[in-house]
């Protein structure tokens, strides 16, 4: 059973409209076929009483990674298709996505890689800094025409999974290493202002940023046993005393000063500690808006011991999932197309942040 979408044709449902008291609204879709059906019915004599003076979690929104992968397999379909397809991901007669994370450079989802200044080296002026054309042929176009499309504010998380490689210690841009030196010095200024570098590119093409990740999995065991994985490896430490010396500043004086700051992005399982490390240090935390997460060993690490232990130390801080992703180990399918199970894996762990079923 997989979801419809092609040049003529998307499932999708009609605009949703609260039902008269005591009914309800039922999309369906189902093991056996359904996709998306819509059924009526009585509650019952069950009601649902609400007090706005109790509140719990404030939603940001939903939405997805837009990687090279993915700009690049939308780009293999149609004109037409692509426009359906955008329209059934970010139109009111879609989903209508408002949140997108969007890697600086490449990622494990690209097809090479790279970074935004690789023809160069030592340029700590970032004088050879350009965008990709992954950038600027590929995404950036894509993006022009979301914003077309949708009605809602888009909110975009910048997140770098590696840098230059002569900022690295293995001198790549592959593979896991880290910044070379010490925060405070030439090459942690200069990797900060490269983050700035980049939102100039793109706010010279009419895209701004919601939110920044300081590093993509800087921590992550995961990645261990994947020999050219492009990772920055950062320990809380390290990543903290960055912030204070480096890219907080440089954030804080620059035009984007708005935009949000997230650490972590990476396991649950290194929280609480990652955030006491980081935004337990008063100077660290003026520059910090929130906590990255992703969910890949949310199975075996309770959201009682890790989200909310983190919430009621650090209520002022905000707890994103940023990644998930289905077939990540070696021996998966990577594409399952009408996957049951990879769909209630992403439901539940959304409805339940726990990952999946027991």
């Amino acid at each position: 059973m997989v979801c419809v979408c092609n040049a003529t044709y998307c499932d999708t449902v009609d605009p949703v409209s609260l039902p008269d008291v005591g009914y309800y609204v039922k999309y369906t879709t189902s093991r056996d076929g359904q996709r998306l059906e819509r059924s009526e019915g009585k509650t019952g004599g069950i009601f649902y009483t609400y007090d706005p003076f109790v509140q719990y979690q404030y939603i940001k929104g939903f939405g997805g990674a837009f990687t090279d992968a993915a700009a690049i397999n939308i780009l293999k379909l149609s004109y037409t298709a692509q426009n359906q397809l955008l329209r059934s991901y970010f139109s009111e007669e879609g989903s209508e996505y408002n949140l997108l994370r969007w890697p600086i450079g490449c990622s494990d989802f690209s097809t090479r890689p790279y970074s935004y200044d690789d023809h160069c080296v030592d340029d700590f002026e970032l004088k050879c800094f350009e965008l990709a054309p992954e950038d600027t042929k590929v995404r950036i176009p894509l993006l022009h025409r979301i914003m077309a499309i949708t009605k809602r504010p888009l909110s975009l998380v910048g997140s770098p999974w590696t840098s230059p490689a002569w900022l690295r210690v293995n001198n790549r841009v592959y593979g896991q290493s880290r910044i070379k030196g010490n925060p405070g010095d030439r090459y942690h200024k200069t990797w900060a202002r490269y983050f700035i570098r980049f939102l100039d590119e793109y706010a010279k093409n009419n895209i701004t940023f919601w939110a920044l990740s300081s590093q993509n999995e800087p921590n992550s065991f995961l990645l261990m046993c994947i020999e050219n994985f492009p990772v920055n490896f950062f320990s809380p430490q390290h990543q903290r005393d960055f912030i204070i010396k480096d890219l907080g500043p440089a954030l804080a004086a620059s035009c984007h000063s708005d935009v949000h700051l997230i650490i972590l992005d990476d396991q649950r399982c290194q929280l609480p500690n990652w955030a006491n490390q980081v935004i337990g240090n008063s100077t660290a935390a003026a520059y910090v808006s929130g906590i990255g997460i992703h969910w890949y060993f949310d199975s075996v690490t309770p959201a009682g011991l890790t989200l909310d232990v983190t919430h009621h130390l650090y209520p002022d801080f905000f707890l994103l999932y940023t990644e998930a992703c289905n077939g990540f180990l070696h021996w998966d399918v990577k594409v399952a197309l009408g996957s049951w199970e990879r769909g209630t894996h992403y439901s539940r762990n959304i409805l339940k942040v726990r990952g999946p079923p027991g």
